[in-house]
C-alpha cells in the first residue's frame, strides 16, 4: 500500500494536473469510478496505473478485477495519498493514469462521418466535457476542438466527460478557418449555431454529412466565421429565456441530427 503523500510517485501523478506534464508524458489523470470504469471497459490497453483505496476496492470490484485481468498495474493507496494525487476535492476512492492522444482530422474525414460537432473558442471546462458527453450519447462520429479552446485533457474536462472521452474520436488543436475549409472540401455541410439564424436546426438538411459549429460561451461565433459556414441556424426558444447554455444548445443540435 502507498502511504506517503509526499513521495515521488505521488508528485508525479499530481503533476498531471499541469498541461506541460501531460504533453511531455502523453498521459492524463482520470479521477473517480465512472471515468475509470470506461477506461477499463473501452481502452484497457491505455491504462497505465490504477490507484484505489481499500474501501473503493471493495465497492468497485468490477473495475479493479477488470484492470487486473487486462494485466494493468493496480496500487492500493490511503485516502490521504489519493487526495494528494488528485485535482478533484473528492476523487471517490479511485484514480488512473491513462495514455491518451487526440484523434487525427484526416482519419475522421476519411471515415465519411455523418455528424460532427466543432467547438471553437470554448473556454469553460465543464461545457467542453459536457458537449463531448452529449456527442457520445447522440451518436456523433467525432468532436472537433479548436486550438483556442480549453485543453481537453485538463482534469476538469476529463471528469465532466464522464468517460465519454474514451468512446469517440476527439480532435484537438484545430485552426478554425482551415478546418471549415477542410470540412467543405470533404462534402460536410457546416451549420453555424447562432440565435440570428433564419432557419432552425430542425429545418435544415441533417441527412447529408454535416457539422454543427459552436462558438464561445459569452459572444458566440463572430460574424466572419458564421459567413464561412454554409448556413447559420438557431435552436428555437419558445419561452422567455434569452438564450441557452452552450452545452445545452450543442446537445440539442446533436439530437436534431438523430431525427434525420
Amino acid at each position: 500500500m502507498l502511504t506517503n503523500p509526499t513521495s515521488d510517485r505521488v508528485r508525479s501523478v499530481r503533476g498531471l494536473s499541469r498541461r506541460g506534464a501531460r504533453r511531455k508524458s502523453g498521459a492524463i489523470l482520470v479521477e473517480g469510478p465512472q471515468g475509470v470504469r470506461e477506461v477499463v471497459r473501452h481502452a484497457p490497453q491505455d491504462l497505465v496505473d490504477l490507484y484505489v483505496t481499500e474501501a473503493a476496492t471493495e465497492r468497485h470490484r468490477d473495475i479493479v478485477d477488470g484492470a487486473r485481468s487486462a494485466g494493468r498495474f493496480v496500487h492500493e493507496v490511503t485516502d490521504e495519498v489519493l487526495r494528494a494525487m488528485c485535482d478533484a476535492e473528492h476523487p471517490q476512492g479511485m484514480a488512473a493514469v491513462v495514455s491518451w492522444r487526440p484523434a487525427a482530422i484526416d482519419d475522421v474525414l476519411d471515415a465519411s462521418p455523418g455528424t460532427l460537432i466543432f467547438l471553437t473558442n470554448v473556454r469553460d471546462p465543464g461545457n467542453l466535457g459536457t458537449v463531448i458527453r452529449g456527442a457520445d450519447a447522440a451518436g456523433a462520429d467525432a468532436v472537433l476542438v479548436s486550438s483556442d479552446s480549453v485543453d481537453v485533457t485538463s482534469p476538469k474536462v476529463v471528469r465532466s466527460t464522464a468517460g465519454s472521452l474514451f468512446h469517440l474520436p476527439v480532435v484537438t488543436g484545430l485552426d478554425v478557418e482551415d478546418t471549415l475549409d477542410r470540412l467543405r472540401a470533404a462534402g460536410v455541410r457546416t451549420y453555424a449555431a447562432d440565435g440570428t439564424g433564419e432557419r432552425t436546426v430542425d429545418e435544415v438538411d441533417r441527412r447529408s454529412p454535416h457539422a454543427w459549429i459552436m462558438g464561445n460561451e459569452a459572444w458566440g461565433l463572430p460574424t466572419e466565421r458564421r459567413r464561412r459556414c454554409d448556413e447559420t441556424v438557431r435552436v428555437p426558444i419558445y419561452g422567455h429565456a434569452e438564450s441557452l447554455n452552450l452545452a445545452m444548445a450543442a446537445t440539442l443540435c446533436l439530437y436534431a441530427s438523430t431525427r434525420g
